[in-house]
Parts: C-alpha cells; structure tokens; sequence
C-alpha cells in the first residue's frame, strides 16, 4: 500500500489526523505486505520526518520510492528499506509520469545501483513495456523493475487485450533474463485482476490513490482485503 495520500490530507489541515504512522500499521494489520511512500523534497505528503518514523515501526516490506538525487540517496543509506525504487521525476511533477530510459541513463543509473546493492537494498526502476528498455535495466544491474501502469490502464477501458499486449510481452522478457517484476500506476480494483492473470509472474504492486478511494466508501480494511483478493 502506497500511503502518499494519506499524508496529503494530513498536511492539508497540519496537525497528525490522519496519523500516517498508524495507518501504516493498520495497513499491515488488514493484511497489506508492505508499505510505500514517495519523500518529494517539497515535502508536500510524505516528510523527512515520516520516513524515519516508518522505518521503526514497518515490519512488512518498506520500499521507498524517488529520485536518485542527494537527499533521496541520503535518506536511503540512513533508513535501509528493504527496497528502493528509482523514479526519473523532476522535483516540481504532479506525480509520477515516465519510467527511466535504461540506454540513455545508463551510466547514472549503474552507479546508484552499484551503491544501493552495496548496502545490501534491493533495487527496482520505473521502466515503461519496451523490450529494450527492459534489455538496459538487466545490463545496469537492477534487482527489479516496475512496469509504469498508466497506459495499461487507460487502454483497459477500451480493449483489455490490447492494453495487456506491450506490458505481457516485456514482462515475459523481464523474466526470461532475471528481473523481478513490480507493477504500478493507476492501478485499481477493475484492472488489477486481469494484469496479474497476464503476468502471473508478478512479485508486487504499489497502489495509493485508487485504494484511498475505495476505502472512502468500502473503510480501509475492506479495501485492503479486496485489493489482495483481485491479486490470487
């Protein structure tokens, strides 16, 4: 569960309601896996301060989310998630928009995941359903990738198979050279099924703003065990 948003309508009012902390633990206790968040430098959901509040409280899996840039790594080296992902977002976008173009980033991208592996985190990259970008990613050394959803999901609305093609094709790749495969991004409980049907193969999936919403009219628990159902 990426619990983003949950910091988003804190910081709307300030204060500690809703409290991220405990959400994040009732999270775990309604049977989510693990826990994301995205630590912008502009603080605008999660904070610094939340970041070291989770890491002594998750006991499930922690996987944090962001650009490669000094402060990001900073805080990775210091907290120790089980996984980093690594977002090729400018500071100032909505939210995540792209994965990382493996060829040219190449040189980057290897030296941050030569020094993540090195303090023994897992790594994972946001990368779009092209063979040769997932080609790229095994060759700078990646654990992982994560498939960027958007446009599965908004090709789902008009032909499944259609939307799954690109995504199946690069996941059977992914696979067949040793990458772990995440997945997210618009993910929702009307295409959730129907992308791990197709990629049975798939290790995990961060969603955020669908299952707030879901829990809004369903309550958080209830939300929670739907996701996890879509997913056997």
């Amino acid at each position: 569960m990426n619990i983003n948003k949950v910091a988003t309508i804190r910081n709307a009012r300030g204060g500690n309601n809703p409290d991220v902390v405990k959400v994040a633990l009732d999270a775990e206790r309604f049977g989510a896996q693990g826990i994301t968040i995205h630590p912008r430098p502009d603080e605008r959901h999660i904070t610094t301060d939340d970041v070291y509040a989770l890491k002594e409280v998750v006991t499930t899996e922690f996987n944090i989310e962001g650009y490669p840039d000094e402060r990001f790594m900073r805080i990775i080296k210091e907290v120790k998630p089980h996984q980093a992902t690594l977002v090729p977002d400018p500071p100032d976008v909505l939210t995540s928009n792209a994965g990382w173009d493996t060829l040219k980033h190449k040189a980057l991208l290897t030296e941050v995941i030569t020094e993540l592996k090195n303090d023994g985190i897992r790594t994972s990259i946001f990368a779009e359903p092209d063979v040769a970008i997932i080609e790229g990613a095994a060759a700078i050394g990646t654990n992982r990738i994560e498939l960027y959803t958007e446009m599965y999901a908004t090709g789902y609305l008009k032909d499944p198979a259609q939307a799954i093609a690109s995504y199946a094709k690069a996941a059977n790749r992914a696979h067949e050279i040793g990458l772990g495969i995440n997945a997210g991004h618009d993910l929702d409980l009307n295409n959730l099924a129907f992308l791990k049907k197709e990629i049975p193969f798939l290790a995990e999936v961060s969603i955020g703003h669908a299952l707030i919403c879901d829990a809004l009219y369903l309550g958080l628990e209830n939300a929670i065990q739907l996701y996890l159902r879509a997913l056997r």
